[in-house]
């Protein structure tokens, strides 16, 4: 596979010939599209754009849950030199209209009858004069149906014309600018080119070694780099992918397709781990899962080495009560299960080794197309994020910052030549985040410059691994360390509301509302011991002295998490503000006192 620009996998996509290069379910039913035909749709949607004056460098939007339309608009976009513009679909008119209008995109494809109307409220306010849309719509006006050019089956033949507009595509045109999520302030374009992305490719590829079997989901969100960078390397390896539209369907493909290649973020494997423990919470079943985990546990090093434990009858017991049905939920066959996009967590990556599951944690940035390092079978340490890749160089700076440079590093930043200029040391990218690399060149991140904490005392408080390890308990859905400029830290937590209404109804606590059930002392002193256990683990000037119960979990709708689900630190502060500011006004925490709920 030699790849220099995003056209090149397309062509890797019709040499491969797959009768199902994509697939879908519609009406419950799985619908396959071949690789003659994705060309062939890729072909006439771009015939359309061509009609429309998009030309090398003109910008076209796709606002689109995962499907394949997301990904013939796409390609239809690269084939002429284009650039597209992907924009997360659960963002809000008015975030919709800033990227819309700061990109200059004239084209927008979109999903649904609610994304068109979203486009359509803001339009005039924007540069867009086309409004595509993948459903099949009948009662807005003023859009294009893409079933129209795209069609349902076409006699295969190549595009003489198109291909050679491709082949003038070269490796540092510009393929995309991709918004960042915005933690700390106003989204900024990060612009990559094909050579930024298929270099990224290549290296991902040649250092880390893929199922060759059948079997993979995208339903990580394709406006977001990670994602497309996997469904680049799948299709491009002659892989077909099976699209999953909405989180909610996950559960089921996955029985259904059985992937051999899982690509999740962190919040997907928390939930595997805590619906095991849900289904464990007591008695009997308590008892077993223990037992279960502790064979795992001594089992470890083997899982780790990526062999099976076949001898001992204790493992194989152990499997087949436990380990088996965890597995299942992932579709019982992954044989690659990789984890990026936010921290994975030493204890977490432990837990699924235990229970016989290889988890590879990978670590980048869209600024870097995304893959900085990432662990494999042959150089895996858990608790870091592996080795950089081959053609990506690292160093830390004075400060611990993590500095990058290579051709898979953006050249900055759409229309911001400040912003751009800031994020660059003598050529080294600046990635914000805090890093070390041990001796033998794995690479671990500790936390965001940003969100490093500093109290009233002068201490540096690194939250993500302390929240990190908070999510391990079974009864915290989300957590949020707080603490900066103030005397102690202490931590915003969200339950885990349907564990801790079943655990308060077995303990006879009784309960109207959430905001009543957090209200309630038995289950303050619950979350306070939860507390106190992680204070025991933790450096002196760490330690939680104060936690703040909400009634209500972190959600991408309500802004608290980005659409990558990375957490918002400030929106959280801002949000409950008054809660944080009655904690601080009490009686100071003494070093000596245990934790306490508010």
């Amino acid at each position: 596979m030699n790849l220099v620009t995003l056209v090149d996998v397309l062509d890797a996509v019709l040499e491969h010939n797959l009768d199902a290069a994509m697939s879908f379910r519609k009406d419950g039913v799985w619908q396959k599209i071949s690789a003659k035909e994705v060309y062939t749709r890729v072909c006439r949607t771009a015939r359309y754009l061509q009609s429309w004056g998009i030309a090398k460098g003109e910008r076209v939007a796709i606002i689109a849950e995962n499907r394949p339309e997301w990904a013939i608009a796409d390609f239809a976009t690269q084939i002429l030199g284009a650039v597209d513009v992907p924009i997360y679909p659960t963002l809000t008119a008015e975030q919709t209209q800033f990227i819309l209008h700061d990109s200059g995109a004239r084209v927008a494809f979109v999903s649904t009858e609610m994304q068109a109307r979203k486009v359509q409220s803001i339009q005039s306010k924007t540069f867009v004069e086309k409004i595509v849309v993948m459903d099949e719509v009948a009662s807005v006006d003023g859009v294009i149906p893409m079933s129209a050019f795209m069609g349902e089956k076409h006699t295969f033949a190549r595009d003489a014309e198109l291909d050679e507009i491709g082949k003038s595509v070269g490796a540092d045109d510009l393929a995309t600018i991709i918004y960042t999520s915005g933690t700390t302030g106003t989204p900024k374009g990060v612009m990559l080119s094909h050579g930024n992305i298929t270099s990224n490719i290549m290296a991902s590829t040649n250092t880390f070694k893929w199922s060759r079997a059948q079997g993979y989901i995208s339903f990580l969100p394709l406006s977001h780099i990670t994602a497309r960078h996997v469904d680049y390397i799948m299709l491009a390896s002659g892989l077909g992918i099976s699209y999953c539209s909405s989180f909610d369907d996950l559960s089921g493909m996955l029985r259904e397709v059985r992937p051999t290649n899982f690509v999740s973020v962190p919040r997907v494997y928390e939930k595997v781990r805590k619906e095991a423990e849900r289904r464990a919470a007591s008695g009997v079943k308590k008892m077993i899962f223990n037992w279960a985990l502790r064979v795992g546990r001594s089992h470890r090093e083997e899982t780790l080495a990526g062999k099976i434990p076949g001898s001992p009858l204790g493992w194989k017991l152990a499997d087949a009560i436990l380990f088996s049905k965890i597995r299942a939920g992932l579709g019982g066959r992954a044989e690659c299960c990789i984890s990026g996009g936010a921290p994975l967590g030493r204890e977490l990556a432990e837990w699924f080794a235990d229970v016989g599951i290889r988890i590879f944690e990978g670590y980048g940035l869209t600024e870097t197309s995304p893959v900085i390092s990432i662990n494999t079978a042959e150089h895996l340490r858990l608790g870091s994020v592996g080795r950089p890749l081959p053609n990506v160089e690292c160093k830390i700076a004075n400060d611990g910052e993590l500095l990058v440079r290579g051709p898979s590093v953006t050249t900055g930043y759409w229309k911001m030549p400040d912003e751009t200029r800031n994020s660059f040391e003598d050529g080294w990218f600046k990635t914000g985040d805090i890093g070390m690399i041990d001796p033998d060149g794995f690479l671990s991140i500790t936390d965001r410059k940003k969100d490093l904490l500093k109290t009233s005392g002068g201490k540096l408080i690194a939250p993500q691994p302390i929240e990190n390890a908070l999510k391990t308990n079974v009864l915290v859905a989300q957590a949020a360390v707080i603490g900066d400029k103030r005397k102690y830290a202490a931590v915003i937590i969200a339950p885990n509301f349907p564990l801790l209404e079943d655990w308060a109804h077995g303990n006879l606590v009784s309960f109207s509302s959430r905001a009543e059930l957090i209200s309630q002392p038995k289950v303050r002193q619950l979350y306070e011991e939860i507390i106190s256990d992680l204070n025991s683990r933790l450096a002196h000037f760490e330690t939680l002295k104060r936690v703040i119960l909400v009634p209500d979990e972190f959600t991408i709708e309500s802004g608290e998490i980005t659409p990558s689900l990375k957490l918002k630190r400030r929106v959280v502060e801002k949000k409950y503000a008054s809660l944080i500011d009655a904690l601080y006004a009490e009686t100071p925490a003494s070093n000596s006192e245990p934790a306490r709920a508010h």
